[in-house]
Formats: structure tokens, C-alpha cells, sequence
């Protein structure tokens, strides 16, 4: 055989074992400090936190190595989605914080910029509604966010604020002509 196609053929080789893995390095494992580094980059109070968060959701592949615990149970035993408010994606990534720092043991220093994150989240929600009944929404989020940040918790939510919330957004959208 010439010696080019062995050279060729050596190096088809190669590449393929490469291709599935078997001649590479194996790469290494996630450090503590590499898995806190990237919780912590999606946990922050800003949109684009919650934007990078929301994208790895969406696509957990890529951050399988990390092991990150992705369970959640929305907002506990309150209304995912209260008066219409879409609230469950803000108490998606709140839960993978608690759940995730918990894990780590790294909690308590981390908990208070968790219920703030949340705090922002959700008011991001409320400014994507109507201006007339964004004041109830906001109420709804300053009521959850004190569930959370007293409790630990939304499923704490007194139900006499969702009730009183009710009222404000109904007695709004009857101002504003929304609703007869």
C-alpha cells in the first residue's frame, strides 16, 4: 500500500475514534466553584439573569454535567397563575434557586438575593399587562414576594390578598370600560 494511503487512512482512523470519543481526553468534571459560578450568574434580580436561565431550561442538555436540580412545584400550594398573572416561570426559577443553593449548602447567603430575583421577576410580569390593572398584579407580587422572603415560601399567600387584589383589578377594569 502506498504510503500516502496509510497516512490517509491512519488518520481517518483517528478522527473517527475521536468523533465518538474514544481517543479523547476525558474532559473534567465540574468544579463546586464552576456549578456556583453559574447559579449564581442565573440568579440575579436582572432580566438577562432570567433570560440565561429561562434559555438553559429550555435546552438542559448542554448544562447536564452540572447536575442542577430542575424540579419544581411552581408556586407551592398559592395560584400559579393568580387573577391571570402568569407567575408560574418566576416561581419556576425562585424554586431552582432555593433548590439548588440548598444542595450546595450555600442557602443562607444566598437567599435573600433569591426572594429579590423573584421580587423582580415578577414584577417584570406585571409590566407586561395593562396599565389598569398592573397595580393589582404588583400588589399580587409584593404579596408573594413576602410570602417568600417571611416564610420561604408562596404557598404562605393569605388568600384575603389574592380576594383584596380581585377587587382592585375588578373595580379597574370596570373604571377603565374593560369589563361590564
Amino acid at each position: 500500500m502506498p504510503r500516502r494511503l496509510v497516512t490517509l487512512l491512519a488518520s481517518g482512523a483517528l478522527a473517527l475514534l475521536v468523533a465518538l470519543g474514544v481517543a479523547a481526553p476525558a474532559s473534567a468534571a465540574v468544579t463546586p466553584a464552576q456549578k456556583l459560578s453559574v447559579l449564581s450568574s442565573w440568579t440575579q434580580t436582572s432580566a438577562t439573569s432570567y433570560n440565561s436561565w429561562n434559555s438553559a431550561r429550555l435546552n438542559k442538555a448542554p448544562w447536564a454535567e452540572y447536575a442542577f436540580d430542575w424540579s419544581t412545584d411552581y408556586c407551592s400550594s398559592s395560584p400559579d397563575n393568580p387573577l391571570g398573572f402568569s407567575f408560574e416561570l418566576s416561581c419556576y426559577r425562585h424554586d431552582f434557586g432555593y433548590r439548588n443553593y440548598k444542595a450546595m449548602g450555600q442557602f443562607p447567603a444566598n437567599k435573600s438575593r433569591l426572594d429579590n430575583a423573584f421580587y423582580s421577576d415578577l414584577k417584570r410580569v406585571c409590566a407586561t399587562y395593562n396599565t389598569v390593572v398592573r397595580p393589582a398584579c404588583l400588589s399580587l407580587a409584593w404579596t408573594y414576594y413576602q410570602a417568600v422572603s417571611i416564610f420561604g415560601s408562596p404557598a404562605a399567600v393569605d388568600p384575603a390578598d389574592i380576594d383584596r387584589a380581585a377587587r382592585m383589578k375588578a373595580d379597574a377594569e370596570r373604571r377603565a370600560g374593560l369589563r361590564a
